[in-house]
């Protein structure tokens, strides 16, 4: 009876110090906190499951966050994903792995400070006690990492990184309502807000008049990784749906379910969520966060054949 209850010992004790850092020695099981931070090029930070109350602002934008040479590096952008900064994307600060705690000082947001604990070998959670706040990453090798995944899997935000999308080509299909809307955009107000407007195709963006605001949706199709359904609420005049195909980084293509039409949207104007180090501001409006997102997943209707 002994000798069972000191190998359950063992084996608890075990479990408990492969799961958070050791503090008297700052390792992990023998490696050092900057190996476990080292061990893989890029960590993905799998915003579903953040917990707690507060929020750290640059871990909130990023998709991925790597750590390289005192340096950290993040995707915070899906344009370019795979190929900003060699696949890391762009430097926003440095880090230090000092006494057992991951110490970043962000370019704009300044210094963190996170408890790093280990819950598989290429899992790890980070706690900053300051804003009861914990994110989880998944470690990857950068060239066995999904990035067209990633791309998939937060298509809301790619729609919202440009400041509007341009229709540039209709084909096919009968005449519908959708025909006249020349200009979409897609904003970060609850990753649900639309704009359209009818302005003739070339006119500045400085001088585009938004006729209508409204609500959209994004649906995954059951069985497809790379298509989407995309629902735009006019109301009272009811909904239009599309299929919502990406073409390249910079255009997409709608295919309208009633009417069978086909219409190819390009992006303008960039909006790239990062520093300008000289003025010491974000390019872009610093509301941009990701959210929680739970995408529903419906059956793939029965539509026209495209042309």
């Amino acid at each position: 009876m002994k000798t069972r209850l000191h190998i359950l010992l063992a084996l608890v004790i075990g479990m408990s110090l492969s799961s958070c850092y050791i503090e008297t020695n700052g390792y992990y099981n023998g490696v050092s906190l900057e190996q476990v931070m080292t061990d893989y090029d890029i960590w993905y930070v799998d915003y579903n499951r953040t917990t707690g109350s507060g929020n750290i602002p640059f871990l909130s934008k990023a998709f991925t966050i790597s750590f390289i040479n005192g340096r950290v590096y993040a995707n915070n952008n899906l344009v370019g994903i795979g190929y900003t900064g060699n696949g890391y994307g762009i430097q926003i600060g440095t880090y230090n792995t000092y006494n057992g705690y991951l110490q970043v000082q962000h370019d704009l947001d300044g210094y963190y400070e996170f408890e790093v604990f280990t819950d598989t070998y290429d899992q790890i959670r980070l706690y900053n006690r300051r804003y009861n706040v914990t994110y989880y990453l998944e470690g990857y090798q950068k060239n066995r990492f999904d990035f067209d995944q990633v791309f998939y899997d937060n298509i809301e935000y790619f729609l919202q990184e440009y400041y509007a999308w341009e229709k540039t080509y209709t084909g096919g299909g009968t005449a519908n309502m959708f025909d006249d809307e020349n200009f979409l955009a897609f904003t970060p107000e609850d990753n649900t807000t639309f704009y359209s407007s009818k302005d003739v195709q070339g006119t500045s963006l400085n001088s585009l008049i938004w006729d209508y605001t409204g609500s959209y949706e994004v649906y995954d199709i059951t069985g497809y990784d790379n298509l989407k359904y995309l629902y735009l609420n006019y109301s009272p005049s009811g909904q239009e749906k599309f299929e919502l195909t990406v073409l390249n980084d910079g255009k997409i293509e709608l295919y309208h379910l009633t009417s069978g039409t086909t219409y190819e949207f390009t992006g303008r104007q960039f909006l790239q969520f990062r520093m300008n180090k000289t003025s010491q501001k974000t390019e872009v409006s610093t509301e941009r966060m990701r959210t929680k997102i739970t995408r529903k997943a419906i059956e793939r209707e029965s539509v026209p054949l495209k042309p």
